[in-house]
């Protein structure tokens, strides 16, 4: 069993929820999948590992500062693979 990535709830109004997520080596988010689009923003170089549903796995890595979107409906596990601790900003758009 992986350790839990820690998960801080920084905003949530009305428009957006705004979560920070940070892992150390080989911690993961566990299954879920996403009610509203999001947006990633990378604080740490991040080394994931993204298992799908279908039993496929993506590898990736999302550079420090850098920024990627999602629909919602997504559905992962999220795990970091690198060998040092990895952060990210997570803002769900209601």
């Amino acid at each position: 069993m992986r350790p839990q990535a820690t998960a801080t709830q920084m905003i949530d109004d009305a428009r957006v929820r705004v979560t920070r997520f940070d892992f150390a080596p080989g911690a993961e988010t566990g299954w879920h999948r996403h009610a509203m689009d999001y947006v990633i923003t990378a604080i740490s170089e991040c080394h994931m590992c993204l298992e799908l549903p279908d039993g496929t796995t993506n590898l990736v890595t999302v550079p420090a500062g850098t920024a990627y979107r999602r629909d919602k409906g997504v559905e992962h596990n999220v795990i970091n693979v690198g060998e040092s601790p990895m952060s990210f900003v997570e803002v769900e758009l209601k």
